[in-house]
């Protein structure tokens, strides 16, 4: 069916003054339908939108997926691709690295714990008898000797006390000497049948009577010494005084709890720490051998060397609450580097590595492997897997993987793959001994064989 063809009418333009034409009709339907209602075409405003974002997302996934893919899917080693072209994406010069050399030299196995300073003589000065102190002898925090005075009670009541018993010593030894003379009378009247034998046997009960006075006066003037004694207050071994806690003219009480004065032998001063249960055959096994273990003590950030000593003993039994064993280490601390009760980090040594392959710790990559980046002679990298052993002081020992004097970049790694073309600064030798890019390192290795 050929449908007729749309009359398209034309409508002149009004004129000025006229009224507007009245709007065209639209057009019938076939077969006298009513006209159609087709509405206009719409265009779509967001239709191009999608383009921008598209781009904007590949351009972001392009630049930032190197620094987020591993924090999605954790780190790991870097793939070894073949390439001669260095730096980031394979253009420009060799990357400037910083690298160190592996070195021969020596490494201890630490055992470690934290430890406490423990004096091992510690006294809280008191007086045995009461009175009036009289005189301090010392200054707060001095170090004094042993058997030095340190304060004086009033002793004049103890001397008036020993006085008192010389008196009465004397007079019972009187009665004593008049009674041993009436017995040796009775003695001979009894054997003239002048007295009875009854008088003779009160008379040596007298005698025995007036010995025990005599001993008990003795033990008085005994006891009258010893309280002169107790006045004066002196120290028991060399060590370091406190604060003074009395001051002089004050009234002492025998056996106060409050002391006078503590006094702490610091020099020599020991070092209590544990020992964990599985690490104790080994020690045992030295010490029974005879072996002087070595112990560090440093200080709580771990950074600083306090003090050297040695193993002295360890304890007796195992304390099942923590599974460790205490022991002690004796410090000579002659210049007072320790202090009692001070926290210290213990080291104990119990091997000595000699002449191993060390290397320092920021030059070792870990992830799902250990790697480092050696630097080969041609200034490229290549990645290298490792076996580490100990670690100790910024270095761990490499037992598998490297040699001594390997070159290997210790900062920045991040901009590295395999085959990148590096320009390799040493720190301590000299850049004219590296003979350039792809040049003859002999000098650098020369001054890496040295321990750094």
């Amino acid at each position: 069916m050929i449908e007729p063809p749309v009359m398209i009418e034309s409508h002149p333009s009004p004129s000025i003054g006229q009224p507007p034409a009245a709007p065209a009709r639209p057009p019938a339907g076939p077969a006298g339908n009513p006209p159609l209602n087709i509405p206009p075409p719409r265009r779509s405003k967001l239709r191009w939108l999608w383009l921008p974002v598209l781009a904007l997302l590949c351009w972001a996934g392009y630049e930032y997926w190197p620094k987020i893919g591993p924090w999605i899917s954790g780190p790991t080693a870097p793939t070894r691709k073949s390439g001669k072209k260095g730096g980031k994406g394979g253009g420009g010069g060799p990357t400037p690295v910083v690298a160190t050399r592996a070195h021969r030299g020596n490494i201890g196995v630490y055992y470690k714990n934290l430890g406490s300073v423990t004096p091992l003589q510690t006294v809280s000065v008191t007086s045995v008898v009461g009175g009036q102190l009289m005189s301090v002898n010392y200054k707060e925090g001095d170090i004094v000797q042993k058997d030095q005075l340190l304060m004086e009670i009033d002793p004049r009541p103890y001397e008036v006390q020993l006085e008192n018993a010389e008196g009465q010593l004397a007079k019972d030894q009187a009665l004593l000497a008049n009674a041993r003379v009436d017995l040796a009378r009775y003695e001979t009247l009894v054997k003239q049948n002048a007295v009875p034998t009854q008088t003779l046997d009160t008379q040596k009960a007298l005698v025995d009577q007036d010995v025990g006075t005599v001993k008990s006066d003795q033990a008085m003037i005994n006891s009258a010494k010893l309280n002169l004694v107790y006045c004066k207050i002196t120290a028991k071994f060399t060590g370091r005084v406190g604060l003074r806690l009395v001051d002089p003219g004050n009234i002492v009480q025998a056996n106060s709890p409050t002391p006078l004065v503590v006094l702490t032998q610091i020099e020599p001063i020991s070092v209590l720490f544990p020992v964990v249960e599985d690490t104790l055959p080994t020690v045992y096994q030295k010490m029974r051998a005879g072996e002087s273990l070595s112990v560090e003590a440093w200080d709580r950030q771990n950074t600083t060397k306090i003090a050297t000593g040695k193993l002295a003993t360890i304890d007796n039994e195992i304390d099942q609450t923590t599974g460790t064993v205490r022991a002690r280490a004796m410090f000579d601390n002659k210049n007072f580097e320790l202090f009692p009760n001070q926290f210290v980090n213990v080291r104990l040594l119990v091997q000595q590595k000699t002449g191993v392959v060390l290397l320092a710790d920021a030059a070792i990559q870990r992830s799902s492997e250990v790697y480092v980046y050696l630097v080969k002679p041609d200034s490229t990298v290549t990645v290298r897997n490792i076996t580490t052993g100990t670690t100790d002081g910024g270095e761990t020992e490499i037992t598998s993987g490297l040699a001594a004097g390997d070159e290997i970049v210790m900062t920045g790694v991040d901009k590295l793959q395999e085959g990148t073309k590096v320009n390799a600064t040493v720190p301590g030798e000299q850049p004219a001994g590296r003979g350039g890019a792809g040049g003859n390192k002999g000098g650098g290795k020369k001054g890496g064989g040295k321990k750094q």
